[in-house]
């Protein structure tokens, strides 16, 4: 009998800001299916912890050295992600800089939270950031 769990993965809230001016929050674009406006993260390594891996995928997604701040929550319906079940621990983070794309991200940017497209998120990111926008 096969042992069969969830993937495990990190998405990070990054709130970015100028100094002490808060400037709103990086999406990327994704290079990859499905395609669309998403939230940066990635999947947990063996041996790594989420913590790590939250900050690892930040860096390489965005080129932002992301300090964590947070636990928004973690998410884990079945359905979050059409490419098979993923569990993803949702870290807020905060960062100084401009975002570049990196890693399967097409593009990074910044919207200011009245800005965000939230009818292009994929996965369940529209429901995280309502959630982050709910708590904020």
């Amino acid at each position: 009998m096969g042992l069969r769990t969830p993937y495990l993965a990190t998405d990070v809230v990054i709130r970015l800001w100028e100094s002490d001016k808060f400037r709103g929050i990086v999406l990327i674009e994704r290079k990859n299916p499905p395609v669309g406006l998403a939230l940066p993260g990635g999947f947990v390594e063996v041996g790594e912890s989420v913590e790590s891996a939250a900050v690892r995928e930040m860096k390489e997604e965005t080129g932002l050295d992301v300090r964590l701040s947070g636990l928004l929550g973690v998410y884990s319906d079945p359905e979050r992600d059409p490419r098979f079940h993923v569990v993803s621990v949702v870290f807020l983070g905060d960062a100084e800089g401009e975002p570049k794309a990196g890693s399967d991200a097409k593009e990074a940017r910044v919207f200011r939270l009245e800005d965000i497209p939230l009818d292009r998120l994929v996965f369940d990111h529209r429901r995280i950031i309502l959630d982050f926008l709910r708590r904020a």
